[in-house]
């Protein structure tokens, strides 16, 4: 173990510090505790402090895909779970395996709940992680995003021959930016969210 030395008053005021410095819960901790606090000669002479080390047990992108697993076969299902970053602090999830529509539900909703859920978890597992979790589904995600930009331009292309507003369906958010991100150069019209989640949807209006 090669971890944080962090020094207290007590052993447990001293694990509390470390565990917050390193932003993480006492369950994903490696602690080995190296000295006992003493009180010295009339409890000032000779004191000393305690001292520990700590260290993380499973880095964020282990632990989450570790946690993907466990979901997995909660579920049911027989699935493999690469894990890798992307663009700096993205811990990508890629799932593949029979049966994994399930994962995706209509339209990515169940896989959008899936993603919005790991982040959570996450986030409550590491305080210091300031990064995302995106999680796909056998090459999903690229394959949406390819029909919502491809949408995006004939639906851009009809408001421009009709000079009518287009009100797209409900979307995510992930969606929604697919969307925005599609024509945010064209020069003929332009792009706005309106409505509250989950009923969120985005207007293509000429500009």
């Amino acid at each position: 173990m090669s971890g944080k030395i962090i020094t207290g008053r007590t052993v447990e005021e001293t694990i509390a510090k470390g565990l917050a410095e390193l932003g993480i819960k006492r369950d994903n901790a490696n602690i080995k505790i190296i000295k006992e606090p003493s009180a010295g000669f009339l409890g000032l002479l000779g004191s000393k402090q305690a001292e520990i080390e700590i260290d993380v047990k499973k880095q964020p992108l282990d632990f989450i895909q570790d946690y993907l697993l466990g979901m997995l076969k909660i579920m049911g299902l027989k699935g493999e779970v690469d894990a890798y970053v992307k663009e700096e602090s993205t811990l990508f999830l890629d799932v593949t395996g029979p049966q994994m529509g399930v994962l995706i539900g209509r339209r990515g909703q169940t896989l959008a709940a899936i993603q919005y859920l790991l982040n959570i978890i996450i986030h409550r597992e590491f305080k210091n992680f300031g990064g995302r979790v995106v999680v796909d589904v056998e090459g999903y995600r690229s394959r949406r995003e390819k029909t919502l930009v491809r949408l995006a331009k004939n639906i851009a292309a009809k408001v421009v021959s009709t000079k009518t507003d287009v009100v797209l369906e409900p979307m995510s958010p992930q969606d929604r930016r697919i969307i925005h991100t599609a024509l945010q150069d064209n020069p003929d019209v332009t792009t706005h969210s309106e409505g509250e989640n989950p009923n969120r949807k985005v207007v293509i209006s000429l500009k």
